[in-house]
């Protein structure tokens, strides 16, 4: 293949011979170098690779022009070398490649050895004035950014002694609680919360300690009815339900019977509580006393209220208190006064213990405290008129409750309409029983009907 000289002027020194024979072919090939990858640039040949490597944008197969090398100054070198024949070869594209001659073009090809090469041609050698040269692009390191500090875990607080409880932590402590608490078999007082039916037509209630769902099947719930031919009052578990829906929002006492970890559902049983708690307050302790016994005055929690009675519960054992045993005034609906879930006072007027499991219980209310009607009946002077509420109405007699706080009978009325609960009428006193402490007479007419 023709080759095309340049006819710039160079000077050849002795170190630099030309070799032209090694060059006449384009395609020659390459020298084979044990240890040298004949791809990668020969680090014995100077600075061929260092002053004539291609750039990204070089078009493949086609070496850089004149006008793209610029002149380098090696930092090793002090003094610069002359420049070198550049001879050019036509590529297969038609342009021209511009080789390096001389010992650039490795002349021991016939020999299959690499000459040794002098500190002064493995040092860069500068290239011409004025002609560009590309040098290997070096990764620049990205700047490191710089490491985020974690937060500390705690919360910061406007008081340097204050902590404030999030509802994690909150939970978490309700949780070694309740572990605590099964562990021990403690008692545990909840709220009864909900109650629901399960797919195999089970029923259990949901009682809710301290916002922790606990479960107790109704059968756990120690709702005892009394089943025989004299007390008919229909299906066993129909009772039980409907007993247990009006427990609703009373407090009741319980003992863990089983909780998961994983899922946070727990399993506990009323009737365990209530045994344990029967077994320190009813049965007699080493002196032969118990806890629990006639005429004292206990406290005792309300769990169901109807109109004529409230059931209450006194230390595992439930009682229901008549509504003439509420209070010494005549109460027409036990509901106004009384509602689940509070806490009040009972004297216990007897207990029968035949077992553990067979506890009795009787009390009431009103004996806790002082009667006033003696005082407030002397309040009241015949053929005086007062107003009050009719309480209740059973075979023609009117119960009424004067505002003035005395209990009143009446068994007539002069209006056209009939008095009802709660209607507001006014009462005339005819006589005074003082043995009975209520007042006798009439109802002259009625206030105000309650529709």
């Amino acid at each position: 293949m023709p080759r095309k000289a340049k006819t710039e002027e160079t000077v050849v020194t002795d170190e630099n011979i030309l070799h032209e024979n090694d060059m006449e072919t384009e395609n020659a090939p390459a020298p084979e170098a044990s240890g040298i990858d004949s791809e990668s640039p020969d680090p014995l040949s100077g600075d061929m690779d260092a002053g004539f490597s291609t750039d990204e944008e070089t078009v493949e197969g086609s070496a850089p022009t004149s006008d793209e090398v610029s002149a380098m100054e090696s930092p090793d070198t002090a003094d610069p070398l002359p420049p070198i024949e550049e001879t050019a070869s036509p590529d297969e594209n038609g342009s021209e490649s511009t080789l390096p001659s001389g010992d650039e073009a490795n002349p021991a090809a016939e020999n299959g050895k690499m000459p040794e090469a002098s500190p002064d041609e493995a040092a860069p050698k500068p290239a011409r004035k004025g002609k560009k040269v590309s040098t290997p692009k070096t990764a620049v390191p990205d700047t490191p950014t710089p490491a985020r500090k974690a937060s500390p875990p705690s919360i910061l607080t406007l008081s340097a002694d204050a902590e404030v409880e999030t509802p994690e932590s909150r939970e978490d402590t309700i949780w070694h609680e309740l572990q605590n608490a099964y562990r021990t078999r403690k008692i545990l007082t909840g709220t009864l919360g909900g109650v629901e039916k399960m797919e195999g037509g089970g029923t259990i209630a949901v009682v809710y300690y301290k916002e922790m769902r606990v479960v107790i099947p109704l059968a756990e719930m120690m709702i005892n009815l009394v089943e025989d031919a004299a007390h008919d009052y229909g299906e066993l578990v129909q009772r039980q339900n409907k007993i247990l829906g009006n427990m609703l929002g009373c407090e009741i006492d319980f003992i863990i019977k089983g909780l998961d970890n994983a899922s946070r559902s727990i399993v506990a049983s009323r009737k365990d509580a209530m045994y344990k708690k029967r077994q320190i307050f009813y049965l007699p302790d080493a002196n032969g006393i118990s806890r629990v016994c006639e005429d004292r005055i206990v406290q005792a929690r309300v769990i169901a209220v109807a109109e004529k009675v409230v059931r209450v519960e006194i230390f595992g054992t439930e009682c229901s208190i008549l509504a003439r045993d509420l209070s010494w005034d005549w109460l027409g609906d036990a509901t106004e006064r009384f509602h689940v879930g509070e806490q009040i006072l009972v004297r216990i007027l007897s207990v029968k213990v035949h077992s553990l499991e067979d506890i009795s219980v009787k009390a009431d209310v009103k004996s806790t405290g002082g009667n006033t009607s003696k005082e407030n009946l002397s309040k009241c002077k015949i053929q005086g008129k007062y107003a009050g509420t009719v309480t209740d109405i059973h075979k023609g007699t009117v119960f009424v409750r004067l505002h003035i706080g005395v209990n009143a009978v009446a068994h007539s009325c002069y209006d056209n309409r009939l008095p009802g609960k709660k209607d507001e009428v006014s009462f005339v006193v005819t006589r005074i029983d003082a043995e009975r402490n209520v007042a006798v007479g009439l109802i002259s007419r009625i206030i105000k009907q309650n529709i």
